[in-house]
């Protein structure tokens, strides 16, 4: 592979170690959010809640109060892993008749599915689906919550009201999708200059400049003082559906009050002499379960830093649960998918673990936003296959089938941790090989974000890490047809994780090395 960067350039994140709680996120200003949510006093939950808030703001391309997700947590007094699903659902009233397929062609988004008239499934109102991240919030917090809820969602409205900071960063996120946002005229106004430009502040750092998110703020403030159920009921949901209908949309209030987020059993997977907790249902935790079942058995004795023979287990255990996937859960998510999604993981001082994954789908969603709510919309549509007949196809009042992955892990070597990603189906793979390097070769959480990784997500291929030793990727070679690639700011060939660990009383948490706003952020001391 030739291309034009640096091949002596070294990135690195620092993990430290402490007796305080930690927040790990894609956004270390929603980290410190969480963090200072602990240092109040609050629980793990506490501090998921306002940095899931904090996030929708930080960083909308990825997630906010019109997303669906999962949570995955552990509380240590009971020694007990639970879950909380707040996947999207299809629209009561969506006719599938409405998003009729071209003679020809595959779409060019995240999924490969044949090609809908206009992309209806993919962009514009036509796109939306029920949102659930605020019920699952709510839900969360009404078991575990020590503080209130309109103090969690204060630091969200506040960060709101002055607006987004930009930055290259953001700059360069935007004009990925400049041009779909431009054909909605709120999206235009929110995130472009003129209705065709990324909105960045001054490249020599001279002038700071925000997105307008003062409608998400008052959205924000209608939630933080009336609760959860604010968004699905009363004045936010009128506004929200008129406009998504006004739009084209089918969404209705009676799907918002319908949706409630639920708790579900986890799936419990044993692992080396521990566990790992997953989600069940349409999520990837059952793929994760029979990847990781098959790793143990193919693995053997792992002994240290993974070897050539542990990299082809890996990549042998991933492949068979991608093929039994898209066989018989009807995901077929291209592997060459942009990471669309938003993680981040909590450890409270008491030990209590949260692990968070929560999306709009695409990246910036639908590309339309809600103007009486200041809220970018999702596209959970797309996750449908349009075609009949197929296991996932597209129908009213269904769950979607998701490909995010948050788990919490309890090594046999007392070791806990909360671990997830973003990167759609590459999400899987990053999430089993951490969990395999922190219980299957006791590596460090520093030494396991910075350990090489492979992605095998469908079509029977390996995409390696160019950082691998060349006889590893040979020997992967021998396996299936195998490519490298680098681990870039954007975008992504690999997942982008964040994850926090607990070793005895202390805790500690990292987030993907690349990622240049993503941060693990200690609670302030006393």
């Amino acid at each position: 592979m030739i291309d034009n960067f640096s091949d002596a350039q070294v990135v690195r994140k620092t993990v430290l170690a402490g007796e305080g709680g930690v927040v790990a996120s894609q956004h270390k200003k929603a980290a410190a959010v969480g963090a200072s949510v602990l240092a109040a006093g609050g629980d793990a939950v506490d501090a998921a809640v306002a940095t899931s808030f904090a996030l929708g703001v930080l960083e909308p391309w990825m997630s906010g109060a019109a997303a669906g997700g999962c949570m995955v947590l552990w509380r240590a007094a009971e020694g007990r892993a639970e879950v909380v699903n707040f996947g999207m659902r299809s629209p009561r009233e969506l006719d599938p008749a409405d998003y009729p397929l071209t003679p020809d062609g595959r779409s060019s988004d995240l999924f490969p599915w044949r090609c809908v008239v206009d992309d209806r499934n993919v962009q514009g109102a036509t796109a939306v689906a029920v949102p659930g991240v605020v019920s699952g919030m709510g839900l969360a917090h009404a078991r575990h919550g020590r503080k209130a809820w309109r103090e969690l969602l204060a630091p969200a409205v506040r960060l709101a009201q002055e607006g987004m900071l930009v930055d290259w960063f953001s700059g360069l996120v935007t004009a990925s999708t400049a041009q779909p946002l431009s054909l909605d005229p709120d999206a235009a106004a929110m995130f472009l200059d003129d209705g065709k430009w990324p909105i960045v502040g001054a490249w020599n750092g001279s002038a700071e400049r925000h997105l307008d998110q003062r409608a998400l703020a008052r959205t924000l403030q209608q939630i933080a003082d009336d609760g959860p159920r604010a968004f699905y009921e009363g004045e936010v949901a009128r506004a929200l559906v008129r406009d998504v209908r006004a739009k084209g949309g089918c969404l209705s209030e009676a799907d918002l009050a319908a949706y409630e987020a639920e708790w579900v059993e986890p799936l419990a997977v044993p692992y080396r002499g521990g566990q790992v907790y997953a989600a069940p249902g349409l999520t990837g935790g059952p793929t994760f379960a029979q990847a990781l079942q098959m790793l143990e058995r193919e693995l053997g004795d792992p002994g240290g830093t993974p070897d050539a023979h542990a990299y082809r287990a890996m990549a042998r255990a991933l492949d068979a649960a991608f093929r039994n996937r898209l066989s018989n859960m009807g995901d077929s998510e291209s592997p060459k998918a942009p990471g669309c999604t938003t993680h981040f993981s909590v450890v409270d001082r008491d030990g209590n673990l949260c692990a968070v994954t929560q999306t709009l789908l695409s990246i910036f969603g639908s590309r339309v936003v809600s103007p009486s709510t200041g809220l970018l919309l999702n596209n959970g549509i797309m996750w449908f296959d349009p075609e009949p007949g197929k296991p996932n196809s597209l129908a009213p009042d269904k769950r979607c089938l998701a490909n995010y992955c948050p788990v919490v892990g309890v090594g046999a070597d007392g070791r806990r941790f909360a671990l997830g990603a973003s990167g759609g189906r590459k999400i899987l793979g990053a999430v089993l090989q951490l969990s395999s390097y922190l219980m299957a070769h006791g590596m460090s959480l520093e030494d396991a974000f910075h350990q090489p990784r492979i992605d095998v997500s469908g079509g029977g291929q390996v995409v390696a890490d160019r950082l691998l030793p060349r006889e590893i990727i040979r020997a992967l070679a021998e396996e299936m047809p195998t490519t490298t690639a680098r681990r870039m700011v954007f975008p992504y060939a690999f997942a982008c994780p964040a994850g926090v660990l607990r070793e005895g009383t202390r805790n500690m948490g990292c987030t993907a090395i690349m990622s240049p706003w993503g941060d693990a952020v200690h609670e302030p001391a006393a």
